[in-house]
């Protein structure tokens, strides 16, 4: 993303908690920050963390400058997206959340879809940039929480996604039919989406690596799930059983480091 950004003619001043991508980014001819509130400073900022905790020491009220604006792009809880629109606004500053649809490969095309949320005017500004990371922007809501929530919902529907496979698979391949062959038919006919694409050759292959997204990840925006259907006071009955093949899958120390599509293997694993 911030590599788009570069060749899009943007200025990049970058920062990251780890420093072997932060030198690959630099070879790519960006520039290196001093620390994250350097980083945070700049007129538009962005940010891409794992989880609502790490967000809470980056972007801690002291790393905040009056006057600029920060693009939360991850996946956090809608809670966090309120906490952190509340902590910019105490610093003069304005905070949208754009979580983004896509797998890195997506990232690395510019093509990813961004759901933006927060304040209008913050939006517009950064659309440039935005554009130059994704192929759509979604403009969702005034309330940075919404997109957050958004997000959430549709990696929801992914998890769904990747265990309905592995049960359709399993069935057709304990009947003696190609697992290959029905994922072609499954995509060539009624569930064409990319997710059915990508998720089913994976399921079919028994091919997790590389990781795209990994487990642990998926767990975590699972109970984002989960924890948002609790406070919208919503019963969501697929979601535990979604959880209890998760934990499987992470307890599994030959699928805990896959992608999360190899939670499948628990559903597959006695043909496999």
């Amino acid at each position: 993303m911030a590599n788009n950004l570069v060749m899009s003619g943007h200025p990049v001043l970058a920062w990251n908690r780890s420093q072997a991508p932060l030198l690959k980014f630099l070879e790519a001819g960006g520039e290196a920050a001093e620390s994250a509130k350097d980083a945070l400073s700049q007129s538009i900022s962005f940010s891409m963390l794992a989880n609502d905790n790490v967000h809470d020491v980056v972007l801690a009220a002291e790393n905040l400058t009056a006057g600029t604006i920060h693009i939360g792009m991850a996946s956090i809880s809608p809670e966090k997206g309120r906490e952190l629109s509340q902590r910019f606004l105490e610093a003069g500053a304005k905070y949208v959340s754009a979580p983004v649809l896509g797998r890195p490969n997506v990232a690395e095309a510019g093509e990813l879809n961004i759901l933006a949320g927060g304040d209008e005017s913050a939006i517009a500004q950064a659309l440039p940039l935005l554009e130059a990371m994704g192929s759509r922007i979604w403009n969702i809501s005034s309330q940075p929480a919404t997109a957050n929530l958004v997000k959430i919902a549709v990696n929801y529907n992914i998890l769904h996604a990747i265990q309905a496979i592995a049960e359709s698979v399993a069935l057709v391949e304990r009947n003696g039919v190609s697992g290959k062959a029905f994922v072609e038919l499954l995509t060539s006919t009624l569930f064409s989406s990319v997710v059915y694409k990508g998720y089913g050759a994976q399921i079919a292959d028994r091919e997790y690596q590389p990781v795209m997204f990994s487990m642990e990840l998926g767990k975590k925006d699972l109970q984002l799930a989960m924890d948002s259907a609790a406070e919208s006071q919503l019963e969501m009955p697929t979601a535990h059983v979604l959880m209890e093949l998760m934990n499987a899958a992470i307890a599994d120390p030959t699928l805990a480091n896959q992608d999360w599509a190899a939670m499948a293997q628990i559903t597959l694993k006695p043909d496999s």
